[in-house]
């Protein structure tokens, strides 16, 4: 069957197949929009901020590399977060073999955890500004702690709204694994969020949408 026109593809896929023929301004572009999202799988993974980022540029380097074996398979995104996955359980596997090295790049407890830089103060009172940023801070410890292919799938879900197919090509197992990691994740988040729940701060239905 011939391949379909460049025009009619995904438009990161069109992207990628230009870089296969030499076009840098179309990877260039890639970079571009997947840069942030590439960064923040990273972050909750290894939330060390510029290994993060040195993490995600080797990211991009690979995937630069990887251009002539380019095929359009599965969408451009699938890929790359494929390759982001790989590269992270690598440093995961290299600090377990290397743990003296591991504490020295610990963060200060300020530090180690990413935080969400979307809430705009502006817009809500002081006090809810205050309670927000800690429920965020709360969410986001407790996915940190999630295991890492349950809060890679759940990321990968809620935060870059991969289907679930899109999540299994990327963790490597089954749809229904998947469904069953994405449904675990969020049942231990709702046990861990539960303190706030009972008091009102936040509403069951915002831990439904995690």
């Amino acid at each position: 069957m011939a391949a379909a026109p460049i025009e009619k593809l995904d438009p990161d896929a069109a992207l990628m197949l230009l870089v296969t023929q030499g076009d840098v301004g179309a990877f260039e572009q890639l970079v571009e929009k997947y840069k942030q999202p590439v960064f923040n799988i990273i972050f909750r993974t290894l939330p060390d901020a510029t290994e993060a980022e040195d993490l995600a540029q080797n990211v991009f380097v690979q995937a630069y590399k990887a251009a002539g074996r380019y095929r359009v398979t599965a969408k451009f995104s699938t890929w790359l977060f494929t390759i982001a996955r790989n590269l992270c359980l690598n440093e995961i596997r290299r600090r377990s073999r290397h743990p003296a090295e591991s504490m020295d790049a610990t963060l200060s407890e300020d530090e180690d955890m990413p935080r969400r830089q979307y809430l705009d103060t502006k817009c809500v009172a002081p006090e809810d500004a205050l309670l927000r940023g800690e429920l965020f801070e709360k969410v986001d410890q407790a996915i940190f702690e999630l295991p890492e292919t349950q809060r890679t799938a759940l990321l990968l879900c809620r935060e870059e709204e991969l289907s679930y197919e899109e999540i299994a090509k990327v963790l490597g197992c089954s749809m229904p694994a998947t469904k069953s990691l994405i449904h675990r994740a969020r049942e231990t988040l709702k046990q861990k969020l539960k303190p706030y729940l009972r008091t009102g701060a936040w509403s069951a239905e915002k831990v439904k949408q995690l």
